[in-house]
């Protein structure tokens, strides 16, 4: 085989899987886009009228409430749960635990390299907002803290409203960790 047919060969064989590759990341990003545009049209109808509305027929959640954080410009739709898939679009709601803007401990968990990133900006008596077809809720960040992922008391319900918001740490962190960054905040008055 000569030397150019050897290097054909090559590139050939270097440019079909780099090729599928690529087009596989564009697959993903163009999916996460128009699954953004989706879940925030089912927000905005939830919160009108309060009924439930997967933002597409086969999708195992619906959106439920808006948090915002008006000092850091943030605003993220909160989904019915916190599984994998709905994570991947979201921040998502703990089952089990108070519904947004309810009475009880609201715990909220998101990825920390996506959608719960910002937790890393918040500072103490930052203001968070939780809107639902219910009214909106304002919060005020208490403190954060580090703890293990079986820690109970993350989800364990006190005397006082609060919203509890959940993510993976260290922030930097490639691999899955034991410990979850914790911010705990109460509603203002």
């Amino acid at each position: 085989m000569s030397r150019r047919a050897r290097a054909a060969l090559v590139a050939v064989a270097l440019l079909v899987p780099g090729t599928w590759l690529v087009g596989r990341a564009a697959w993903v990003q163009a999916k996460g886009a128009v699954g953004e545009v989706l879940i925030h049209r089912a927000l905005a109808a939830t919160l009108q009228d309060g009924a439930a509305r997967p933002p597409w027929s086969w999708a195992d959640m619906h959106p439920v409430a808006r948090l915002s954080v008006p000092r850091l410009s943030v605003t993220r739709a909160v989904l019915s749960n916190a599984t994998g898939s709905a994570l991947a679009f979201g921040i998502g709601h703990v089952d089990g635990t108070a519904p947004p803007g309810g009475r009880g401990n609201c715990v909220l968990a998101g990825h920390r390299d996506s959608w719960a990133g910002f937790l890393r900006d918040l500072r103490v008596t930052d203001v968070v907002v939780i809107e639902t077809p219910s009214g909106r809720t304002a919060y005020r960040v208490a403190g954060t803290s580090v703890a293990r992922r079986d820690d109970g008391s993350v989800l364990r319900d006190d005397a006082r409203d609060r919203l509890t918001l959940v993510t993976c740490w260290p922030f930097s962190g490639w691999l899955h960790s034991p410990w979850r960054y914790v911010v705990t905040c109460y509603q203002s008055s």
